[in-house]
């Protein structure tokens, strides 16, 4: 697939940690709900972004789960797949981000939804968090713009990642 200027391809497993520039989270509520976000721009996702410097991938997880989702990270990141990405910029979106060569990871999490997200000055404005079955929350992620989270949503499913005891 082409995206960004960049050629992209999706692979189960785990990224190598220091080529990671972007991570999102597939957020297990207590009721095995995940949840989605969508943007006032309309964009539907699930919650993550982009890695800020010297920021773990755990790290990275918890911030965007509070901006995003206002969602509280109560358990470990497990990491199960993740875009290859080759760029064909000549920079790289950020200067601290790996270049030409990233990957965009993909990871489960248990989570409490605690409050409204963060909404950060410096990112996107959530106007919507919802927690949906699994089934509910990826069609919801098919009706928006890109339905690339819904995939990698029913691929953790496929996985048995969404009820696993992690």
């Amino acid at each position: 697939m082409d995206y960004a200027d960049a050629r992209i391809a999706y692979s189960s497993g785990l990224a190598p940690d220091d080529l990671v520039a972007r991570l999102h989270v597939v957020a297990v509520t207590e009721q095995h709900e995940v949840v989605v976000c969508r943007s006032a721009e309309g964009w539907r996702f699930l919650p993550g972004g982009t890695r800020e410097p010297g920021e773990s991938l755990r790290e990275l997880a918890r911030r965007q789960l509070l901006e995003e989702a206002g969602a509280v990270l109560v358990g470990p990141v497990i990491q199960f797949s993740a875009h290859r990405v080759t760029s064909e910029r000549e920079h790289p979106y950020r200067p601290h981000l790996p270049h030409p060569l990233a990957y965009w990871a993909y990871a489960v999490g248990r989570v409490r939804v605690a409050g409204p997200p963060a909404n950060p000055p410096d990112g996107e404005t959530v106007v919507e968090v919802l927690t949906l079955p699994a089934p509910q929350a990826a069609a919801y992620l098919d009706a928006g713009e890109d339905p690339i989270h819904a995939d990698v949503l029913r691929h953790a499913d496929e996985l048995g990642l969404l009820r696993g005891s992690f």
